[in-house]
């Protein structure tokens, strides 16, 4: 008899993986194709859709061939994607332009605009979208000002999840969940929000249908279904966005529990049965379904400062691991661990990419602080992790403020994989961590929807067994006294700077 298996696809900020998952949660085999973000100029940070596409079209490929091989029996493909993307499409279906992504802040001064206005706190307030340069909402009306003729010629303004599947099976859609991300719609009425659109300067129809996560497609065109290896009549689930499916895959759905995401940025995220919002706008309320809201705060810095520390002060030992078949992280990780917590008083404010909640300002700026001559390359490699570690952690107090005590954490992505990364996020915190067997959050969480979705599984909660826990992280309370003093610094530094980091932006 044929096992039976669902693909979770995760269309990611730097790249898309597709996961095969057996019914018990267990993955069976996985391809990841990565793609760059282009970046020519402050603030953009940008993909082409087409490189998105293709990396969604092999991985996939590359599963369902070999659990063709297997005589696996693929019931069905299900989709999470990277929130707040924006494509703008013609009347004839293709693109005007590139894949802005959640990163891209050269509408800041548009979000300090309507941050600021009235009506821009009664849109967060309804859409539970924190205004700034990462929301669709702002750079619509970004792209309004600054390419008008282009904004004219606009068909249909979508995101990147949208664009794939609109290349499959051209029809325009949008799940409630990546809908509930882009600061225009209504999370509390499941609709275009009125106000948002007429900021944005756009009507309802310039817009993907809003559909639930479990809408399903049918009827691959056969050149497709061939190159996918899958037969047409494959199922294919909208699915959520990432950050959701991720607090699905972990299954942390009670009080006082927290799920952390680390990948290229970063998310603290609690689910809730209703959408709230917070007065001081710190935080987002998203949509799973119409049943689960997950309330927390994204980072724009996670891996990608490490990434980034890396490639500029790294690169030479990166080549030569690469030539070596080696991982660089393991290096950097043996390298970090050599210097002690707190880095002897050297400080990293993360804000490469400008940031997100708590402080919601894309004009903030990245810095050391506290550099002396003792300090080597080790010591500000340390820092980067750490200052990674207490952004995060200003998410998670500014979100225990909002929902309550958070006793334990559930931790996945990229940063998973450093047990060093895990257990700072432990000793800064002061709660323990746990890690699932299953790293890749969102994939699961797209593949548990999909089960859903096709009636494999009678409900979202029956699927808290086929998540394990595979390992616990404690706080080491030395540590963490140790953190206590160096975060209070941290969180000191940003409202010091932002003037300073607003001047370096009109330079």
């Amino acid at each position: 008899m044929q096992q039976s298996t669902v693909i979770g696809v995760d269309i990611g900020t730097t790249s898309t993986k597709s996961v095969a998952f057996g019914m018990g949660g267990e993955v069976l085999y996985q391809r990841v194709e990565e793609y760059p973000i282009i970046s020519q100029e402050p603030g953009q940070a940008e993909q082409e859709p087409e490189q998105v596409l293709q990396a969604v079209l092999a991985t996939l490929s590359g599963v369902a061939e070999w659990l063709g091989q297997q005589e696996y029996k693929i019931e069905g493909v299900s989709f999470s994607s990277a929130m707040h993307s924006l494509i703008v499409m013609d009347a004839a279906g293709k693109p005007l332009t590139r894949c802005l992504i959640w990163a891209d802040s050269r509408s800041h001064t548009y979000a300090d605009e309507i941050k600021s206005s009235t009506v821009g706190h009664k849109i967060y307030l309804q859409t539970g979208t924190p205004v700034h340069p990462m929301s669709p909402l702002v750079k619509l009306c970004w792209l309004r000002a600054e390419q008008p003729e282009l904004f004219e010629q606009a068909a249909k303004f979508i995101g990147i999840k949208e664009y794939v599947l609109f290349r499959l099976f051209g029809a325009y859609k949008v799940d409630y969940s990546v809908a509930s991300a882009m600061g225009l719609f209504h999370i509390f009425e499941f609709n275009w929000h009125e106000d948002a659109l007429q900021v944005a300067g756009i009507h309802p129809e310039q817009l993907p249908e809003p559909v639930p996560p479990t809408y399903t497609f049918r009827g691959l065109q056969e050149a497709d279904a061939a190159a996918l290896h899958l037969p047409a009549d494959t199922p294919f689930v909208i699915g959520a966005s990432d950050g959701t499916l991720a607090n699905l895959a972990s299954h942390a759905v009670r009080p006082g529990e927290a799920v952390v995401t680390i990948g290229t940025s970063g998310a603290v995220r609690m689910m809730a049965s209703q959408p709230a919002t917070d007065l001081k706008e710190r935080v987002f309320s998203f949509i799973l379904n119409e049943d689960h809201f997950v309330l927390g705060g994204a980072v724009n810095n996670g891996g990608v400062a490490l990434r980034w520390f890396r490639d500029t002060f790294y690169a030479a030992e990166t080549v030569e691991a690469s030539l070596k078949d080696q991982d660089i992280y393991e290096l950097l990780n043996e390298v970090a661990e050599s210097i002690k917590p707190g880095a002897e008083g050297l400080l990293f404010l993360p804000y490469l990419l400008g940031e997100r909640a708590p402080i919601w300002d894309g004009s903030a700026r990245a810095c050391f602080i506290g550099a002396g001559y003792n300090h080597k390359r080790a010591h500000f490699l340390r820092a980067v992790m750490e200052g990674v570690i207490y952004s995060v952690n200003s998410v998670v107090q500014a979100l225990e403020q909002v929902v309550g005590p958070i006793a334990s954490i559930y931790a996945n992505g990229g940063f998973c994989f450093s047990e060093l990364w895990v257990q700072m996020l432990a000793d800064v915190t002061g709660k323990k961590v746990q890690l699932t067997e299953t790293r890749e959050g969102s994939a699961f969480g797209a593949a548990i929807m999909g089960m859903y979705a096709l009636k494999l599984i009678p409900s979202l909660e029956t699927a808290e067994s086929m998540i394990r826990v595979s390992r616990t992280f404690e706080p080491d309370e030395k540590n963490h006294q140790t953190y206590a003093k160096s975060y209070a610094v941290f969180e000191s530094l940003y409202p010091k700077l932002k003037d300073s980091f607003e001047q370096l932006g009109k330079v």
